[in-house]
């Protein structure tokens, strides 16, 4: 009576637990997914975090406009005094034997040959440059969380296929079952059919597994549990709208993009490294002043002073020409990129609507496939109960359905990555 209680406790818990479970699974939208994926990507929260260095990294070069201030201190204490003078035969005088020195200066640059301007210039580039990155960070999850999700949904799909396709098998099995006992026909065909059947339950544990590592996927990608989600999108068997309408010119799109724009920023860059490197060559001038104390001859001295500075790199010519024909030529590198990579990105934008369109006429052909495999199934079906086609002609139809109906499901979840992959192409 006590074991069949536990069982009982155990049973209800089990229970609880599973029900818990499906309760707390939550069935997302494509552009649900897309946006959980945005808020709890890593790769979002990376680009972030990149941001925000480059914000600090703004706000140090910032700093260089502002005066520099230092602090100076440092004694002494020694057995004999630093300085020792002979004032008559047996008369010595020893001087510094202990002391304090300290004090305060401030500089400020008055012309370092542009370097604080362009290095602050830079600093607000590198900020544009992981800005555009971060966006390009968006782009990838968005196209990732579709990829994963269609995949999801093709799963799926191919699921409701595989049942429709058993509960043809099961009548068929009935009829033939039907005919073998009352000897119209040979255990050959029923054994087809088992066969048939078999596959049939293998094939269904496989797309199963499959769908199981995809939604756990899909749940890590957009930062849930693996259990904790699925996907709603039937499809109904119609074709989506006709890609014309997202058609835009390549020329028209190109500056839209934020490739382009990083190409862009990668000349900018390079153009204020050039001019960072001539003003180092340059000469620099700075002021400042300080407040000093020390004292070193038993007395108190304190005074102000100021300062200015001039620094010439006379010597650092013979190195620097070369420092800035080599950034010269970087430059001239990046401007061959920019140009090169643009005629690529317009070649990615044709390939891009070419792969869409192709996806779409694929989605047309399994359309028609569709119509055709049904028809000849219904055709075939007609034939083995009159007697005119073997259970093979009957079982092959079979399988035409069947693959059919999945080319149609997968053209579809292609069509819809290829759309993005070619919004995304065109700045969109």
């Amino acid at each position: 009576m006590k074991h069949s209680f536990h069982k009982y406790l155990w049973a209800a818990a089990l229970t609880f637990m599973t029900g818990n479970s499906l309760y707390a699974q939550h069935v997302y939208t494509l552009e649900e997914c897309i946006e959980e994926a945005l808020h709890n990507n890593v790769q979002i929260k990376n680009a972030d975090n990149n941001l925000s260095a480059a914000r600090h990294d703004k706000g140090k070069a910032f700093t260089n406009y502002f005066p520099t201030v230092g602090a100076t201190g440092g004694g002494f204490l020694s057995d004999k005094g630093l300085a020792e003078m002979e004032l008559a035969p047996g008369q010595s005088m020893m001087l510094l034997k202990n002391g304090v020195v300290g004090g305060v200066s401030a500089t400020l640059p008055l012309f370092t040959g542009g370097q604080i301007v362009n290095g602050n210039r830079l600093a607000e580039v590198n900020v544009e440059v992981n800005q555009l990155q971060r966006r390009q960070s968006e782009n990838e999850v968005r196209l990732t969380t579709e990829q994963y999700f269609w995949q999801v949904v093709m799963l799926k799909e191919k699921l409701k296929t595989l049942a429709v396709v058993d509960e043809q098998l099961k009548a068929i099995h009935k009829d033939v079952e039907n005919s073998v006992t009352a000897g119209l026909t040979n255990r050959n065909d029923l054994l087809q059919v088992k066969l048939r059947m078999n596959e049939t339950r293998s094939n269904n544990l496989t797309v199963e597994n499959a769908l199981s590592v995809s939604r756990s996927l899909l749940a890590q990608y957009i930062g849930h549990p693996a259990d904790s989600i699925d996907v709603s999108l039937p499809l109904d068997g119609q074709l989506p709208e006709r890609p014309e309408k997202l058609y835009r010119t390549p020329d028209a799109s190109l500056l839209l993009t934020n490739e382009y724009h990083l190409l862009k920023k990668n000349v900018d860059a390079n153009r204020l490294q050039y001019k960072m490197t001539l003003g180092k060559n340059l000469p620099t001038i700075a002021i400042g002043g300080g407040y000093m104390y020390e004292y070193l001859m038993d007395k108190d001295h304190a005074f102000w002073m100021g300062f200015a500075t001039i620094n010439i790199p006379l010597s650092g010519w013979w190195g620097g020409s070369h420092d800035i024909k080599k950034q010269k030529l970087a430059l001239k590198n990046a401007e061959n990129t920019l140009y090169d990579q643009s005629e690529l990105l317009k070649i990615r934008m044709l390939n891009t609507w070419n792969g869409l369109n192709e996806a779409y006429k694929q989605m047309e052909i399994a359309m028609e496939s569709i119509e055709q495999a049904t028809e000849n199934l219904r055709l075939q079906t007609d034939y083995y109960q009159a007697g005119t086609c073997t259970m093979s002609d009957l079982l092959e139809a079979q399988t035409l359905y069947q693959q059919s109906r999945d080319k149609y499901v997968e053209s579809y979840a292609q069509y819809e990555v290829k759309k993005r992959e070619y919004l995304q192409a065109t700045g969109r």
